[in-house]
């Protein structure tokens, strides 16, 4: 098992109540009104069983957190403890057959909580290995992978956490943590002059200001007026290198986005942008391979 932490564990956080809340809601939702009626039917109620989540794959993990919750929950329901022992820390690499964690108790509640604590975790880990695999490409430049608000309705939190876990970096939670100035919001505002002009009367002194601009006539616009971020939209390596001639020593904080993938974030990076969103590594991480198996005691 590799031994190789992404990011200290310190330095990864999710919150208790929105882990229980999230992992809450997917139990009811997958035990319905009847509960798990194959297990009901097939497994003696006194059975106990050992259990192994391990990995089938090569990445980077995340999602323990919710795994533990699964279980746990699951165990305080009916009174019984289902005891869920992680092997590993979120942001670990591991290779395929790699144990990430241990769990026993009834078999009819570890069988029952087995796959939303699957879900979770297959689908997080599978963000953080993208992440990771894009922060890879990138390595030796100083430009950094961030994730984007392109997440799934109800799991950004957890997403841009597994992000976190890959090596990557947050870009704004919400609507609500930072102005994002678009090329709709322009269009209405009637300028990116106007625009910015507003957002900095209406603005608190700890929000950032970011515009996104896609030519180099827009870029000139923006840099007069001062944003702290400017978001190079869909430019070339060509482009953007010119773009970020006009933007040296102004301050401004570059961040390139648009058709960011594996196979274009190299060329990317080398221009010397100070960021790169990628909506990719969240909205288009393949799962990541995971499986509980278990034995009777």
């Amino acid at each position: 098992m590799s031994d190789t932490n992404i990011l200290p564990a310190d330095k990864l956080f999710l919150p208790q109540p929105i882990i229980d809340d999230a992992v809450l809601a997917a139990l009811k939702e997958d035990l319905g009104r009847a509960g798990d009626i194959t297990t009901l039917a097939t497994i003696p109620a006194d059975a106990h069983a050992k259990a192994v989540i391990a990995a089938r794959d090569e990445g980077i993990i995340s999602g323990i957190p919710m795994a533990e919750s699964a279980f746990r929950q699951i165990g305080v329901w009916h009174g019984e403890a289902v005891s869920f022992t992680p092997m590993i820390a979120d942001g670990t690499e591991v290779k395929a057959g790699d144990v990430v964690a241990e769990i026993y108790g009834p078999a009819r509640l570890v069988l029952s909580a087995e796959r939303i604590a699957l879900n979770f975790m297959c689908h997080m880990s599978g963000v953080a290995t993208a992440t990771h695999k894009m922060v890879k490409l990138i390595k030796g430049t100083k430009a950094k992978v961030t994730g984007t608000r392109k997440t799934l309705p109800g799991l950004r939190a957890f997403e841009k956490y597994a992000v976190k876990c890959g090596g990557g970096s947050n870009h704004r939670f919400g609507l609500d943590d930072a102005i994002l100035i678009k090329d709709n919001h322009i269009a209405v505002a009637g300028s990116i002059t106007e625009a910015i002009r507003r957002s900095r009367d209406f603005a608190g002194h700890l929000v950032r200001v970011e515009v996104e601009v896609d030519t180099i006539e827009q870029l000139k616009e923006a840099i007069a007026c001062k944003p702290d971020v400017i978001m190079l939209d869909n430019m070339g390596p060509e482009k953007l290198a010119e773009a970020l001639a006009l933007l040296e020593g102004t301050g401004i904080i570059s961040e390139a986005s648009g058709g960011v993938s594996p196979a274009t974030i190299a060329a990317i990076a080398k221009t010397g942008v100070d960021y790169i969103s990628a909506g990719y590594i969240t909205h288009s991480a393949p799962n990541f391979d995971l499986g509980l198996d278990i034995s009777v005691s």
